[in-house]
């Protein structure tokens, strides 16, 4: 095979400006300021129009202030910083937006910033371990692949525990490659590795261990040395593994109950049931106990049982016949909800892994070329098989874990198969990846037919060429096949970018969110996220969210449509037809006012007309809701004389009111409001002793509290008077009828 990095002379360098601009003496001049200009190019496109998704996630955004308050909540994770219940993960990946936001105070930047800025390590990151062993524009074209893949930029941007994840996965890959290339420093690598998974771990759980095994076999089967110290170095990896995830793992499981939070998405207050439970076996059976739509057991929430007459169970998402989660199988990374999230260059990555192996094949055991092709394909391979058949909860934007995988393959593969373009079979090779990725670019876009249309017949035609163009590439001129290769590679990423684009001209906001114009997610269906495709506004016109964590200013539901047809669940609402609160989602209304009396989306829409919540479903699921200015200075009032401001059902609808206040507002029943926590009688003695002001039910005027925790619902309704604040309904609970 041939060495693919040239070695130039290089002009003295002097200080470490010098250095930094210069790069390594061996490189040519370009190739240092193109790395800093792509680092740059990524930063500025996350940091664009940020703001508009305000809080993100209001669910982990009440996290991070009630964490950037008390040390102690940080250090559980917990939902406010009185410490009632924690994040249904653990809190690693809250940590850095915690930081930000007690240096900097509580905003959108602040929150966000930090996921930026892991995006952009990532692509160094990514670059650093494909320029190590393959040339400076396979590491270049490796990151910008990353760069621009659509539900990276999604995620990079947003406050989900993704980002922290697929930054570790990387530095645990680069690590691993380090350990492979020499016997002599191996087990640091491995133990850096190890570590890189344990923190993982603590930001993830379980999902950081997918890519353990091909990692180990790979470095088993091919590192240097004997086998035993092979063996005994991957121990010493797992050591430190189990060290960085275990420390925090023992203390909350040795701390007492009783002075700590309850662990949110766990039904017996152990973080190790929700390790291997909800966030674990439940992912890959669907038996997750105490979710929303997957199988539960009977559990809260659960089983069709538990929801009201008529009614299905809710965010059946991308496709059907494969379980509440969409339809599961091999082409589950190409179909309607997820293809336009990250499978662009998904094919092209399968064919240059490949291609890869074949052109290494006949190395020796130890050749990192080959190494590397398994480490980054296995990678991708693993993952890919766990998210296709998955039977459990399922999102779009868990496929950003795939991205620095698929991105790797892409650039060693073109670069490999680039310095063997004088045979047929590697320019026949480099040809059919460039026609396969835009004829695959060229069917996602017609998914979205109304949205730059121009762009699909583009797309196709350059492929088309550049395919017939590397044909001949080791047979014209050098310059001109470097710009058949550049315009198959602009043919490849046309789509991404214009995703990409689209993506960050709009705001996100929800549990559930995905990439891409209007209609580009979730099967085409409806309008996204109340978000627009290259517009400063929702798609009726209305204001985008401001950095109040609010929902949509056009009163969409977070994802705009509910699956399926636009109706409520089960096709007709409950009642009089309508959706609890509002219209049925399908006509551009959100679920219910949302407390405050002002449109939230579907944070705590459901949860006025059907009693809250619907035993752990859609209320307050998705997004925390707006909280208007009655409400905020009903709760600020005496604020300090509470150690939580109000109690609500669901952790996003308690968000809402956390984020507006900066006060502690309860979570009951944690994410879902299917947790056991509080119980009853710990309610009551919270009550008894004075430490909640309100318990905030229902909008307007639909009925008492409800919510997946009934009794403390019908305690409250039958104890306390109702009051209608800003549209919601308010018990305060130091005044009994």
């Amino acid at each position: 095979m041939t060495t693919l990095p040239t070695a130039v002379h290089a002009a003295p360098r002097t200080g470490r400006l010098a250095r930094l601009w210069r790069g390594r003496a061996e490189d040519r001049p370009w190739v240092r300021p193109a790395l800093l200009g792509l680092l740059a190019a990524t930063a500025l496109l996350y940091l664009w129009n940020l703001s508009a998704s305000g809080y993100a996630n209001s669910f982990y955004s009440a996290a991070v202030q009630a964490g950037s308050q008390s040390w102690k909540a940080f250090f559980f994770g917990s939902l406010d910083a009185a410490d009632a219940i924690t994040v249904d993960k653990p809190p690693a990946a809250l940590w850095p937006m915690a930081l930000s936001v007690r240096l900097f105070g509580l905003g959108s930047w602040q929150i966000l910033v930090p996921e930026v800025l892991m995006g952009v390590g990532t692509v160094a990151v990514l670059h650093a371990a494909v320029r190590r062993r393959f040339s400076a524009g396979a590491g270049l074209i490796a990151g910008a692949v990353l760069a621009l893949t659509p539900v990276a930029a999604l995620m990079f941007r947003f406050n989900n525990p993704d980002a922290l994840l697929a930054l570790l996965m990387t530095v645990a890959v680069y690590c691993v490659l380090r350990a492979l290339e020499r016997d002599r420093g191996a087990a640091r690598w491995l133990v850096w590795a190890g570590v890189a998974f344990g923190v993982a771990f603590l930001a993830k759980t379980l999902q950081a261990f997918l890519i353990l095994p091909p990692l180990a076999l790979v470095y088993l089967v091919c590192a240097p040395g004997g086998f035993g110290r092979r063996l005994g170095r991957l121990a010493l990896g797992g050591l430190a593994m189990l060290v960085s995830a275990g420390w925090w793992v023992a203390l909350v499981e040795l701390w007492p109950a009783s002075s700590r939070p309850y662990v949110g998405g766990s039904q017996n207050n152990s973080f190790l049931e929700l390790t291997f439970g909800y966030n674990g076996l439940g992912r890959l059976n669907g038996d997750e106990v105490g979710s929303v739509g997957g199988g539960g057991r009977g559990g809260p929430g659960g089983t069709a049982e538990n929801l009201p007459a008529g009614m299905e169970l809710p965010v059946r998402l991308g496709g059907g016949g494969g379980g509440g989660w969409g339809e599961t199988g091999i082409a589950r990374m190409f179909n309607e909800s997820v293809g336009g999230q990250i499978s662009w260059l998904l094919p092209a990555a399968l064919l240059l892994l490949v291609a890869g192996l074949v052109v290494t094949w006949r190395a020796p055991r130890t050749d990192t070329a080959r190494s590397a092709f398994l480490v980054w394909g296995g990678s991708l391979l693993m993952t890919l098989a766990v998210f296709s058949f998955m039977a459990g909860i399922f999102h779009e934007y868990y496929t950003v874990a795939l991205a620095p995988y698929l991105a790797a393959l892409v650039g060693m593969g073109a670069a490999v198969l680039w310095e063997e373009r004088t045979r047929w079979p590697a320019s026949a090779a480099l040809a059919v990846t460039v026609a396969v990725t835009a004829w695959w670019a060229w069917t996602l876009l017609g998914r979205t037919p109304d949205w730059l249309p121009w762009l699909r017949s583009t797309v196709l035609v350059t492929g088309v060429v550049a395919a017939l163009g590397l044909l001949f590439a080791g047979r014209v001129d050098r310059r001109l096949g470097l710009g058949v290769a550049g315009l198959g590679l602009a043919a490849g990423l046309a789509g991404p970018f214009a995703y990409t684009l689209a993506t960050v001209d709009a705001g996100h906001q929800g549990s559930i969110v995905t990439a891409g114009p209007a209609g580009g997610g979730m099967g085409g269906r409806g309008p996204m996220n109340g978000r627009s495709a290259f517009g400063g506004q929702a798609p009726d016109g209305g204001v985008r969210a401001p950095g109040n964590g609010q929902a949509p200013g056009n009163g969409q539901a977070p994802g705009g449509q509910m699956p399926g047809n636009g109706q409520a669940p089960g096709g007709q609402p409950p009642g009089n037809g309508q959706a609890p609160g509002a219209q049925a989602p399908g006509n551009g209304q959100a679920l219910g006012g949302g407390p405050g009396g002002e449109r939230g989306g579907m944070g705590g829409g459901m949860n006025g007309g059907m009693g809250g919540g619907m035993n752990g479903g859609m209320g307050g699921l998705l997004n925390g809701a707006s909280v208007g200015a009655e409400a905020k200075a009903a709760l600020l009032k005496d604020a300090n004389a509470y150690t939580w401001v109000a109690a609500t059902i669901g952790a996003q609808n308690a968000a809402g009111y956390q984020l507006a206040t900066e006060k502690p507002v309860m979570a009951i029943g944690g994410f879902n409001g299917s947790d056991p926590s509080p119980t009853l009688a710990r309610f009551q003695q919270y009550v008894a002793e004075g430490r909640i002001h309100y318990f905030i039910g229902g909008t307007g005027g639909g009925g008492g509290p409800g919510g997946g925790n009934s009794e403390i619902s019908t305690w409250v309704s039958e104890t306390f008077e109702k009051t209608t604040i800003g549209g919601a309904a308010f018990y305060d609970l130091t005044e009994r009828k």
